[in-house]
This record gives C-alpha cells, sequence and structure tokens, in this order.
C-alpha cells in the first residue's frame, strides 16, 4: 500500500467513524516532559481498551506536533498493522524514534533543540473501539552562564534627593527566561518607591536564547560606604530551580563630614621651644574635605596651611594655645570643628649670682644663687672640676679656702623635658696673704763640706706670691726648679756646702708677705772609717761576702784546669801565680763620698774574667760618707 493510498483509508475510516464512542479507549501520558538541550527527550503515552472483547484487531499511533505560528497540526509518526512511516520533510524527520512495549509507546526526540520546546500529540485509534488522543509538553533548558556585575566608578553623594544607580547585572545564554534578584550585603532588595528601583530588561539572542540585564538604583546613605552589592540569576531547570550569584562589589559614598579631630603629629612627646610642630586635621567625610585652621582667640584669621596639615616652625611659648580646625565647605554645620590645646614647654637661661666673678678672703663665708624660669618643675646641680659640688639653687661656700677658688657651674634641666637644659657659671677668686707651706719657721740642717743641698720653698696666695732668696756671705746658689699658678709659688735652689750656710726664703704679695729661714751646719769630711753602724756594718758584710764568693770561683778554676791538664803538676812543673794572677784578678771593695748625693754609699767592686784576653770591669756603688774599704785577694 503506498502512502497515497494510506492517507485515503485514514481519511475514509475518520469519516465513518466519526459518530463512535471515544471513549472504549483510554489514553494517559504526562502533562510535560522536561530535557536540557542538546540531550535526548522521552515522551511516552499509555494506552488501555475498555471493553471486554480485549484489545482490536486494528490499531493505529500516530505522533502529531503542533505548528507555533499557524496552531495546524503536522503529524511526524504513523505506525498501523506493521506499517511504520516517519513523515518525511518534517524538522523531526531522522531526529525520532518510536518503540512500543505492553500498551506504551515511546517517542525520543534525539538532539533536543529550543524549537522543541513545543506541545506534542499522542493519538492512539483503534477502530470501532475508539479514538483518543492526549497532548503533552515538552519543556526545553538551558541554564544561562554566571551573572557579570558592573559597579558605577563615580561616587555617589548622599544628598541625591532621588535613588541613584549602583551597578549593572547581566547574564546571557539561557532559555527559558529567567530572574535576577538584587542582594546588598547578603540581604535581598526588593523594589520600594523613592528606596529601590530594579529596571530589567530581556533580549532574545540569535539561537533564541534570552539574556537579560538589570540595573540597580539605590538610594545610598553613610552607612554603605562598607556595603557590598551582588546579582543572583535564578532560573529553571529539568525538576528543580537553581541560582547563581555574581561576585561582591563596593560602591564609593560621598558624604559631608559629621565629625572632625585635630591632633599633633609632631613631635612625639612633650613640645619644647624651638621645635617643629605639625598639626593634623582629619573628618569622616568621604571625600577628605579640606579645612581651615584658627587660633580660638582669632576664628576669623586663617593660619597658613597645606592640605590638612599645620606646621609651625621654630615655635615659642607665645605659640602655645587653643587651636581650631573646621572644614572649608560652609555647608557643614559650624558646630562640626576639631580643637586642641598646645603647650610649648621653655627654659630661660640660667641666672648666677653672683655674676661672673666674685673675689673672697681667705675664710669668708659666701652663698650663690642659680635660677632659670621654665614652664615645668627645673632640677640644680652645682659642679666644680667636673666633681658634683651640690644640689638645688642655692650653693653655700664656708670659711673659704684656697681649694674653694675655681670655676663653679650650675646646670638647669627640666626632668619631664630631658631636651631643656641651660647652664651658668661664677668664678670664685680667694685673696689672701702669702702662707709658706708647712709648719717649721726655721728649718736646721747639717751637710758635709762640698756636697751640694737644694733648698725648696712653696708659697700659696692671692695674688700669686713672688718668692726671693737671701744667702748670707758669698755662698754661690743657682735656681733649679721654679713654678707658679695663681694661687700657688714654688722655688728650688742649689748651693754647694763650703761653709757654714744662712739663708731666707722670703714670699710676699698686696696682701702681707712671710719668710722662712735656712741654717745649714758644714760638716768637715773625715777619711777614717766611721763608726760601726747596723747600716755600714750591713754593707761592709755584703762586700765580705762577695770577696769570699770570688775567691771560691777562682779556686774552682784553678781545680778545673789542674784536673785537665792545662797547669802542670809536681815541683817542676810548678808556676808563681801570685804575681800573675794579682794583676789580673784584683778585686777591691772601695767606700768613697760622691760629691753629688746627699748621704749615699759608694762601694766600687772590680774584676777580671780570667777566661777572656781582655779585661772587663763591672762597678757596684754603695755610697756611705767618710768611709774607706778595700778588700784584694
Amino acid at each position: 500500500m503506498t502512502i497515497q493510498q494510506q492517507r485515503t483509508f485514514l481519511s475514509l475510516f475518520l469519516v465513518l467513524h466519526v459518530w463512535s464512542v471515544w471513549s472504549d479507549v483510554e489514553v494517559t501520558t504526562q502533562d510535560h516532559f522536561e530535557v536540557y538541550l542538546g540531550d535526548s527527550a522521552e515522551m511516552v503515552c499509555h494506552y488501555n481498551f475498555t471493553e471486554i472483547d480485549g484489545e482490536p484487531e486494528f490499531l493505529m499511533f500516530q505522533w502529531f506536533v503542533k505548528e507555533k505560528n499557524s496552531g495546524s497540526r503536522i503529524r511526524i509518526y504513523y505506525a498501523a498493522d506493521n506499517i511504520v512511516i516517519v513523515d518525511p520533510g518534517t524538522e523531526y524527520t531522522g531526529r525520532i524514534q518510536v518503540t512500543f512495549d505492553q500498551h506504551k509507546i515511546q517517542l525520543t526526540i534525539l538532539e533536543v533543540e529550543l524549537s522543541d520546546n513545543r506541545e506534542f500529540i499522542c493519538q492512539v485509534n483503534g477502530l470501532s473501539d475508539g479514538t483518543m488522543e492526549r497532548r503533552p509538553h515538552l519543556r526545553v533548558f538551558a541554564p544561562p552562564e554566571a551573572p557579570v556585575i558592573t559597579g558605577v566608578q563615580t561616587g555617589i553623594s548622599v544628598t541625591n534627593e532621588m535613588p541613584s544607580k549602583v551597578a549593572t547585572c547581566e547574564a546571557h545564554n539561557g532559555f527559558p527566561k529567567f530572574n535576577i534578584t538584587w542582594y546588598r550585603n547578603n540581604m535581598p532588595l526588593v523594589s520600594l518607591a523613592g528606596l529601590v528601583n530594579v529596571w530589567t530588561s530581556y533580549m532574545v539572542e540569535s539561537r533564541g536564547m534570552y539574556s537579560v540585564q538589570s540595573t540597580l538604583e539605590y538610594q545610598v546613605v553613610k552607612e554603605d560606604k562598607n556595603a557590598n552589592f551582588s546579582c543572583e540569576v535564578s532560573f529553571f531547570v529539568p525538576g528543580a530551580i537553581r541560582t547563581v550569584e555574581s561576585s561582591s562589589v563596593g560602591i564609593t559614598i560621598h558624604y559631608p563630614p559629621t565629625m572632625v579631630e585635630l591632633w599633633r603629629e609632631l613631635p612625639q612627646g612633650l613640645v619644647k621651644e624651638g621645635d617643629i610642630v605639625a598639626l593634623r586635621c582629619q573628618g569622616d567625610g568621604n571625600p577628605m574635605p579640606t579645612f581651615i585652621f584658627s587660633r580660638k582667640e582669632e576664628p576669623n584669621v586663617e593660619l597658613d596651611s597645606r592640605g590638612n596639615v599645620l606646621t609651625l616652625q621654630a615655635v615659642s611659648r607665645r605659640d602655645g594655645g587653643d587651636y581650631v580646625c573646621r572644614p572649608r565647605d560652609t555647608t557643614v554645620p559650624k558646630e562640626v570643628k576639631g580643637e586642641m590645646q598646645l603647650t610649648v614647654h621653655y627654659l630661660d637661661p640660667a641666672v648666677v649670682v653672683p655674676k661672673e666673678s666674685e673675689v673672697m678672703l681667705k675664710g669668708e663665708d659666701l652663698t650663690a644663687s642659680c635660677n632659670a624660669l621654665s614652664s615645668e618643675q627645673t632640677s640644680v646641680v652645682w659642679y666644680k672640676d667636673g666633681k658634683m659640688v651640690g644640689r638645688g639653687n642655692m650653693l653655700h661656700l664656708q670659711n673659704a679656702t684656697y681649694e674653694t677658688a675655681g670655676e663653679y657651674i650650675c646646670k638647669v634641666t627640666v626632668p619631664s623635658v630631658p631636651a631643656l637644659h641651660t647652664s651658668g657659671s661664677v668664678h670664685i677668686v680667694v685673696h689672701s696673704g702669702p702662707q709658706l707651706v708647712g709648719k717649721t719657721q726655721e728649718v736646721h740642717l747639717e751637710e758635709a763640706l762640698g756636697r751640694m743641698v737644694n733648698l725648696s720653698c712653696e708659697a700659696r696666695g692671692h695674688p700669686a706670691p713672688s718668692i726671693t732668696w737671701i744667702f748670707g756671705g758669698s755662698q754661690s746658689w743657682y735656681e733649679v726648679f721654679s713654678k707658679s699658678t695663681d694661687h700657688m709659688t714654688h722655688s728650688v735652689v742649689s748651693v754647694t756646702v763650703k761653709s757654714d750656710i744662712f739663708a731666707m726664703c722670703n714670699t710676699s704679695n698686696d696682701l702681707g708677705n712671710d719668710v722662712r729661714a735656712f741654717s745649714i751646719k758644714a760638716i768637715p769630711l773625715v777619711t777614717t772609717s766611721a763608726p760601726f753602724s747596723p747600716e755600714g756594718s750591713g754593707v761592709i758584710f755584703v762586700v765580705i761576702i762577695l770577696c769570699l764568693l770570688l775567691l771560691a770561683i777562682l779556686g774552682s778554676l784553678l781545680y778545673f784546669l789542674l784536673k785537665k791538664g792545662k797547669i802542670p803538676c809536681g815541683r817542676s812543673g810548678k808556676q808563681d801565680i801570685s804575681t800573675e794572677k794579682t794583676a789580673k784578678d784584683d778585686i777591691v771593695v772601695e767606700m768613697k763620698e760622691n760629691a753629688n748625693a746627699k748621704s749615699e754609699d759608694t762601694v766600687l767592686l772590680k774584676a777580671i774574667n780570667p777566661e777572656k784576653n781582655g779585661t772587663n770591669d763591672q762597678n757596684v756603688y754603695a755610697r756611705r760618707p767618710h768611709q774607706q774599704c778595700t778588700c784584694a785577694a
């Protein structure tokens, strides 16, 4: 049977049985089937017959689609009496498969397209047993791409009267239409007149998918400066609803300051005169407002500042006081301002009384004072020659002596501001007549004739005293040492004792004089042995011991030479070595007087080493006056 014959037969069948009872056959199916774009869709129809006779001998199955524009139906599949026809020339030709299984017919559509989102007709015809059809709907779903949010780049002012555009959100290539929801800090926003406006527009892409663009308008407030805005796309998928959220964006909020602070940025710690002071003003407005600086007592005098910082160079105490900063924007209430008090600490130069220099007489008392005007409590310490001699503003000098004289320095510090310090000084001069060092007014000495004697005279006084020497007779003398300072003069003279000497040391200045007498008795030089004394006997004993040691060494040397054969043995080889050795090995101990020493002993030891061709003299001196001793071996 050709296709044309099949269609004629079907038309005749429909005419003859239009009056038949349709309820003899029952067809059931779902209202809709859901599938992802590109997947395979399966739509199933179940059929059953109510007659007792059972299933009729002839059954015919057909699938139709409803044309979207005209609404007419178009057959896409036919099956009856082992005849199966997939209608050619339709958009489903080659894309569908139909299977049968125990009162069930299943239509499978391969690679579902967006155009498949339509109504399908499943029809079962049992001729005399009736005809019945069902119209399931195939729903096709395509999830959109992730939403993309874009925040406005310019700042939004809180003073705007109407909601301002905050951000836009876009999502593309979804099917069917999907929704966009806005969030602020993860809380959903809904349209509210005067506060929130959401404008959404849909676009159909070339493939038939939808793209959505949504714009959020929002009435911002200051608290939104840290808020995050995001959008969320919600869309249908088979059997569920899914959502995809965008990233978050922040916005820049412009708002006038409601609070202003003023503080000192430099220096750290307390401020002292000469410091560079920087005062910074800052408010909570955005963008950061510019400020006007002034002093509280002169509010209309604007101080020269740069940016939000007022810099005061080399401040003095006159710069202390109350400072104010306020926004330059005149729309900001006058109450919005910052205030602070600047305290400049200072320390004036020290004033010392008496000034510079003060003259005291020996034995007098003096009180010196040191004061310096300061903004804080001060500490005063007195020094002399680098050593502390007192604390406090007052320095008491009692019973002045020469040691009292000198420079006294008072150092003034401010403990709370260590960088503040000053100092002053006073020079104390102690005047007195000259006074010779030592208590003896007359000095008596005994010295051997020919000896040199040094006479010393040291005098203290201010002004510095002068020293003159007076010698009786025709004694010759000369000064060997002289030194003079502000309070001391020292002179040493040397004289040779040729006879009894009488000399005077005379010291004087404008306030007086002092004298010391020297009497030197000349003692004749005696060449005989001096009387026994422990000191002299000790020297003699040492000399004798040395002589014995040398004799022992000489004897050992002779014995050694004899053993080695250097000296012949026997009477025939006997040599007289007394005269030869005496010339070489004389040991002399002489105690004599040294004309350049006062009371010293001199011992001369002379030895010749027999092992050497030449002579080697060794001298040892121990001096003692008027004594001579000779020891020869």
